[in-house]
Parts: structure tokens; C-alpha cells; sequence
């Protein structure tokens, strides 16, 4: 397809050129962090504040970004070209207020990603999930190929263990977010759109207001541009593309599909068929039907570049994932382990399929932190109908993040609705001592607050009774 590149982006070669440098508050953030290794691979000086120091702000510190954890605006670079803040932020933070008040430029990630894509070819991948391991793909299989692109994930890839990787190919493939209706600044090329679901209501209120954005997302494709969206999904018919694919996993009157899936070795096998093309004897390593659906939009696109099917096949087949997406921490037999990010009911439903997909009726031990007391609250009945898929659930407290707690509100609200698994309401420590008494053979941990870091202790205590 036809790739116009050549315009030049004044600001973002304005903040290259200086010498003052660009901060970040949140840098912490897997979005905030992509922007921030962008901006050094382009040579310009990077430094930032987060609330918290994690693997991700010590690696961005180890490759030579100054960051503190203090709330101080006394610690804060005075010469600085832009200061990028995220939504996460509150409008009262110190630092925030104190840029603001003596002029300097402040923005949020969002208008930096507009900056980048106003002079770039891109590909934007949104939805209300599955967005983070389609974009991961694409991005690797550009990467793999050879083809060449600028990656902005919004999850750290298990094959580069980065979020951000860059490219004298003016490609930009980006993570397109709907929180805060950021993804409205972008420009595509081609968009993907993978799900349409009520989530964020606390910032669009409604489902509807939610499908609303998604339809103007894909107004912003550019004239001649591709949209590429899942079979099916809420407001399909109000989505807008001059040129339009829809893809499923098995649904015959998609645009484009799979057939002859097979599982092998806990691999999975299939032909991908198009109205204009076949790909025959495709491999994906990575577990979950859903992501044998993901891989199908990720083929697309890499077929609307002209990526040579050999290389896509040896891409694919080399894909690792993204961590925290279907990830084994242990995977043998008689003893299985994966973690999952899935914090919402269809996600959760897709995570808990796929592992019956591979591991068919061995029984499926699901430990799960809801994650924001609003999303618990508006979503109670759904998840309880996802976790039942499952045959025994652990609920531990509720992530609140940036909420207070609200009354009625807790794990016991998912669990009380609950039909067909069993179910308990645990603690952190009272999960460990029943994982140590009880160890599950096949065991999925999910959610999107700090639920991650019991994932380690939580495999030494399943691999001790080996």
C-alpha cells in the first residue's frame, strides 16, 4: 500500500533539537516509559518522577534516565523543553502545578502521540481489550521480518523484554488507549479495533458513550487507510472504513478466518483464509484462543504491507507474547502456571477458554483480584458468569488504585453470585497457606493490580511439592 512519510514534524524535532530535555511525570507508566526510551533513542535528555519505583523506572534509570520518587518540586529540572504528564496524575501534584504555573509546556502522553503520528505511517490498535498482544504482534512481526517499525506497546514483550523500540522506518505501530479518550488524537493508517465493551464508565459514564468513541477512532483513519475490526463486536455497523476487513476465529462470513485449527503440544495449527488470500500451516506457541484470533488481525496487516507469508510464519512462530498476557511461569507435566493481566469479564471468559482449549476438563484452579471497586460494582454479575467457566476460585481484596473504597463493594459481591465453581474469599497470606495445602495442578492467576508480584512466590510453593 501507498506510505506518505515524508512530512516533517516540527515540534517533535523542536524538543530533538534542544538541549533543555523533556520530564516526565509518571514515567513509570507502560505508556509514559515507551515515550520516555523513545525520546532518549532520539538523543534527547530524559528525566521524570513516579510514586513508586518498580523493574520498569530501574531499567529506564539504568539506561540513563534520572528518576525520583518524591513528590519534591525542589528536585525537579527547571530547564526542560515539554513536560508530559499522565492522566493517572492528579491536577494537584506539586510538580504538576508548579510547570503549570511558571509557563512552561505541559501536555499529556497523548498529545506527544499525536505529535509522532502526524508525520509517520501508523498502524493503532484499539479496543477494550486484546489490544496490548495484537500490537505486541504486529510490532514483532515487522521487527522480525525486517520490514522495520517503531513499537509503542503497552506491555513488555517476552521477546525483546522492552515496551519501546525504535527504527529508521518511519512506521509507527502504537497501542491506541481509550482511557480518557486518548486514541482520539491519533492518526491512522490502519486501525485495528478488537472489542467494543462497556469498561471505563467512570469516565464515559455510559456503554454507549464508550461505543461512540470507538466509532469516532475509526473515523480518524486516513483517506485511503484500512480499518480492520473483530466480527461481530458492539456497533460493527456504525464503524466507518473506506476500506474495511472484519476477522473471526471460525466465523465463515468474516473477511477473514481460520480453518483446520489443531492443537499440538500445547501448540496451536491452522490455515488463515481471506477473500484475496490463504495462509496455510500457521504455528502460534502462545496458548488461548483468543490469541490464535489476535494473530489473525496481525496477519493482515503484515499482508496489506506486503510481508512475504515465509516471513510472517517464522515471525509468528517465534512470538513469545507479552508478559502478563497467557504467561507460563510453569509448564510441565502434572503442573501448569500462568498469569494473566485479564481484569475485565470477557477478558477473564477468553483467558479461562483458552485454557480449556489446551488442558480440555483437567480441573482449573482460577485465583482472581478484581481490580477497582467501580469496576466490581458494574460488572459483579459478569464476572461472576466468567469465573464459574472455571472449577475452584480464589477472590482475594479488591486493587482499589485510584479509588476509594465503596460501600457493599468487596470480593464477597463476585463470589455471592457465583454458581458453579467453588469459591473462596481469601487474604494474600491465606491464598499462600491454601496453595502450600492444597497445590492445583493447573493454576491461573489473573487481575491487573499487584497481583503480580505474588506470582513467584505463588510458583516456588508449586514447584516444592515436585
Amino acid at each position: 500500500m501507498d506510505m506518505r512519510m515524508d512530512v516533517n514534524n516540527n515540534k517533535i524535532e523542536s524538543i530533538v533539537q534542544s538541549a533543555k530535555g523533556i520530564y516526565f511525570i509518571g514515567i513509570g507508566g507502560i505508556g509514559m516509559s515507551a515515550l520516555a526510551r523513545y525520546f532518549q533513542s532520539r538523543g534527547v535528555k530524559v528525566s521524570g518522577y513516579d510514586r513508586t519505583q518498580t523493574p520498569l523506572t530501574l531499567a529506564l534509570e539504568k539506561s540513563g534516565m534520572s528518576i525520583h520518587y518524591e513528590e519534591n518540586v525542589s528536585a525537579i529540572p527547571k530547564e526542560v523543553s515539554v513536560v508530559v504528564y499522565t492522566p493517572a496524575v492528579p491536577q494537584h501534584h506539586a510538580e504538576l502545578v508548579y510547570y503549570k504555573e511558571h509557563g512552561y509546556e505541559v501536555v499529556k502522553r497523548s498529545d506527544v502521540l499525536q505529535w509522532i503520528t502526524e508525520s509517520s505511517f501508523n498502524i493503532c490498535v484499539g479496543g477494550t481489550h486484546g489490544k496490548t498482544t495484537i500490537t505486541t504482534m504486529v510490532a514483532h512481526l515487522l521487527r522480525h521480518s525486517g520490514y522495520g517499525c517503531n513499537a509503542f506497546l503497552g506491555g513488555i514483550s517476552a521477546n525483546y523484554g522492552t515496551n519501546f523500540w525504535s527504527s529508521e522506518k518511519n512506521v509507527a505501530v502504537i497501542e491506541a488507549d481509550e482511557y480518557d479518550r486518548s486514541f482520539l488524537k491519533l492518526v491512522p493508517d490502519i486501525a485495528i479495533v478488537t472489542a467494543i465493551d462497556a469498561d471505563h464508565l467512570d469516565i464515559y459514564g455510559t456503554e454507549e458513550e464508550v461505543g461512540n468513541a470507538f466509532v469516532q477512532f475509526s473515523q480518524r483513519v486516513k483517506k485511503g487507510g484500512y480499518l480492520i475490526s473483530k466480527y461481530g463486536i458492539n456497533r460493527d455497523a456504525d464503524l466507518k472504513g473506506e476500506h474495511h476487513y472484519r476477522y473471526a476465529l471460525s466465523e465463515p462470513a468474516a473477511d477473514v478466518h481460520v480453518t483446520g485449527l489443531e492443537v499440538k503440544n500445547g501448540s496451536y495449527r491452522y490455515d488463515v483464509v481471506s477473500k484475496d488470500w490463504q495462509m496455510k500451516d500457521v504455528v502460534l506457541h502462545m496458548g488461548g484462543l483468543h490469541n490464535v484470533e489476535n494473530s489473525i488481525a496481525a496477519i493482515t496487516v503484515a499482508k496489506l504491507l506486503d510481508i512475504d507469508d515465509d516471513k510472517i510464519k517464522a515471525a509468528l512462530a517465534d512470538f513469545k507474547g507479552v508478559k502478563r498476557r497467557f504467561e507460563y511461569y510453569i509448564r510441565e507435566k502434572g503442573r501448569v502456571l500462568i498469569d494473566d493481566y485479564a481484569h475485565h469479564p470477557e477478558e477473564l471468559r477468553a483467558l479461562i477458554t483458552g485454557v480449556h482449549s489446551l488442558y480440555g476438563k483437567e480441573k482449573c484452579t482460577v485465583i482472581f483480584q478484581p481490580h477497582l471497586f467501580s469496576r466490581t460494582r458494574d460488572f459483579a454479575d459478569a464476572f461472576a458468569e466468567s469465573l464459574d467457566l472455571a472449577d475452584e476460585v480464589i477472590l482475594l481484596p479488591i486493587y482499589p488504585a485510584r479509588e476509594l473504597p465503596m460501600e457493599g463493594v468487596t470480593s464477597e459481591l463476585i463470589g455471592s453470585k457465583m454458581k458453579k465453581a467453588k469459591v473462596h474469599i481469601m487474604s494474600k497470606e491465606e491464598m499462600k497457606t491454601w496453595i502450600m495445602q492444597h497445590k492445583p495442578g493447573l493454576t491461573v492467576m489473573a487481575g491487573a493490580g499487584d497481583i503480580d508480584a505474588l506470582v513467584e512466590p505463588v510458583k516456588e510453593m508449586l514447584l516444592s511439592s515436585l
